[in-house]
């Protein structure tokens, strides 16, 4: 019902493969040690969590909308957790694991690389924009996982595609964090182009609002220069 109310259908809460957590706090725990798996394994994982002074282990993730993170080989590297009421910290992702560094990889890759030919790349702050614009058509987005865009993240994309449209949201803080992509794509060799969001909206809400004719319209004013910005 909450993925419905924010506007998503069924076919692309399959494609990203959007699940739940359950409001206890070892539920996951006891269902992968019924697998076989041992608490240091989910520990290791990032799937639980210790508490040494109670000296208790319980769930990561509860009561959130999960998000996997999926590499383009279609491997689960780790999760990000949204909840559906007031609690904070708003988004919740894995820690760094044997197999996840967040530095090192971008939401929705897995989904963009198989657009052929993929001449662009469309890069987003966060999941629901990413899903909102695959879900109007536009393949190719991926975000950063709650960070700042990384080195090592736009040399991934630069694998993939050299052109990459900077979708980030229009109020102060994507501006800035717009500049400084601009700066780091430029260094791994990607030509950088600015998507201007009118009135301080994201992409999820200009797609809703607007439609995809309008934001294709945006991209196709996007802005290549970083002084023009």
């Amino acid at each position: 019902a909450y993925l419905d109310s924010r506007g998503l259908d069924q076919k692309v809460i399959r494609s990203f493969g959007l699940g739940y957590a359950p409001d206890h706090w070892e539920s996951a725990r006891e269902y992968l040690k019924s697998r076989g798996y041992d608490d240091k394994q989910l520990l290791d994982a990032g799937i639980t969590v210790e508490n040494k002074e109670k000296g208790r282990i319980y769930d990561r993730f509860r009561n959130r909308v999960i998000f996997p993170i999926i590499q383009p080989r279609g491997l689960v590297l780790g999760f990000g957790g949204r909840v559906m009421d007031a609690s904070l910290p708003k988004y919740l992702n894995s820690p760094d694991s044997p197999v996840f560094n967040k530095s090192e990889n971008l939401f929705g890759l897995n989904l963009a690389a198989r657009v052929r030919p993929l001449e662009y790349l469309i890069l987003a702050e966060g999941y629901m924009d990413v899903i909102a614009l695959h879900q109007f058509g536009f393949s190719q987005a991926v975000a950063s996982l709650g960070t700042s865009l990384t080195e090592e993240q736009a040399r991934l994309m630069r694998r993939y595609a050299s052109d990459i449209y900077i979708a980030y949201d229009g109020d102060a803080a994507g501006q800035k964090a717009t500049l400084r992509a601009l700066d780091i794509l430029k260094e791994a060799g990607c030509r950088g182009r600015v998507i201007l969001f009118p009135d301080g909206l994201d992409p999820d809400e200009v797609l809703k609002r607007y439609g995809p004719e309008y934001f294709r319209k945006l991209m196709d004013r996007s802005q290549a220069v970083r002084e023009q910005y």
